[in-house]
């Protein structure tokens, strides 16, 4: 009899039994080996000195200036199933996240830190997904199904010269054979800020490979008056040149809203679901805050987008200009855009471009 191999977990199958193995890495067990909890020494070691080993001795860890730390190096086949860690919203871009399938030697994902949990502008935002879900105050977690058969390292850069203290994160996987169709997860970020005056933003470009898109996050801001969300999301699939197969209607469409997100009249809806939300809206104050900035996903889980052998997608920045002869006029923008794009696919992958410095990551 088949045994639940500990992958495509839902609901429907929480009563089969299964041969996967589970462990879980942490400060307290840094290698998620058996029994391996036994820390003596660690950022909780003072407050524990009068209960001894056992006593949440090393909670968290320190991430000194320009250094890149290890969080989890482990031997498959096994699937990374769930993802919590929190650190102060001031680090959240000066953080860089990677994580490595079977020793390649690029990494698959490469984000900052919070855009990979769809948290970019370094302010607390709620989340309820199934895939990223952000609890009180700043609690991140992933359930992004990530499988590995050889080897998965995940890691950390400080890009600042200034330390980040503590970080706390578990990283829970199960040991278990991998299928021979289970694909690899990948994440991507790119900014343009500005975007130039009449050019799209571009989330992925370059993608070899059969896959499948499973995700987008925006951190969006606005560096004009007006409605900001006319532009178009497209992807670009299998051979598209000058024009793409998939074609959406508009920012707000694509994130699952409608009439530029406003409900009630006169403000956002914020929202947030299973598979879309505008979580974030950020106001200018009347002081020193000028722009509105906005944070939005989509997730591609019962609608993930394929392909065989290659994948671009952008999207438009447009807004509206006075009209002229009483005829409409869209507005080219030139904000400020921040995406992570999310899919599987075979490896090996495409080079990423050049990760940027401190400063291009930096909300400012």
């Amino acid at each position: 009899m088949m045994r639940l191999s500990g992958l495509n977990m839902g609901v429907g199958g929480l009563s089969q039994l299964s041969n996967a193995v589970t462990r879980s890495i942490s400060a307290e067990n840094p290698d998620g080996r058996k029994g391996g909890g036994r820390a003596t020494e660690g950022t909780g070691a003072i407050a524990a000195r009068e209960l001894g080993q056992g006593w949440k001795i090393s909670p968290s860890i320190n991430i000194s200036g320009k250094t890149t730390v290890t969080l989890a190096d482990i031997e498959g086949p096994g699937v990374i199933q769930h993802i919590w860690l929190t650190v102060h919203p001031t680090a959240w871009r000066r953080l860089v996240f990677r994580f490595y399938w079977d020793d390649e030697p690029t990494p698959s994902v490469e984000t900052p830190l919070g855009d990979f949990f769809a948290n970019g502008w370094c302010e607390r935002c709620n989340i309820t997904s199934l895939a990223v879900a952000v609890n009180p105050a700043g609690g991140f977690n992933s359930y992004w199904e990530m499988p590995f058969r050889k080897r998965a390292r995940i890691t950390v850069e400080n890009l600042s010269p200034e330390p980040v203290n503590g970080f706390y994160y578990q990283i829970t996987y199960a040991l278990t054979e991998i299928p021979d169709a289970s694909a690899y997860f990948h994440a991507q970020w790119r900014r343009s800020n500005p975007l130039p005056y009449q050019t799209v933003h571009t989330l992925l470009d370059g993608v070899q490979g059969q896959g499948h898109y499973v995700g987008s996050y925006l951190a969006w801001g606005v560096n004009n008056t007006g409605w900001w969300g006319e532009g178009e999301i497209k992807f670009y699939l299998d051979g598209d040149d000058e024009w793409p197969t998939i074609c959406g209607t508009g920012t707000e469409d694509y994130f699952g809203g409608a009439w530029n997100f406003e409900f009630p009249p006169g403000q956002y809806g914020v929202f947030t679901g299973p598979y879309t939300g505008l979580p974030q809206v950020i106001k200018p104050d009347g002081l020193y805050r000028s722009q509105q900035r906005f944070g939005m996903y989509r997730w591609h889980i019962l609608d993930p987008i394929r392909f065989q052998q290659d994948l671009r997608v952008t999207i438009q920045a447009l807004g509206w200009r006075a009209a002229l002869e009483g005829k409409p006029r869209y507005l080219p923008l030139q904000d400020d855009i921040a995406s992570t794009a999310f899919w599987y696919q075979t490896e090996p992958h495409a080079p990423f471009p050049v990760f940027p410095d401190l400063n291009a990551c930096e909300v400012v």
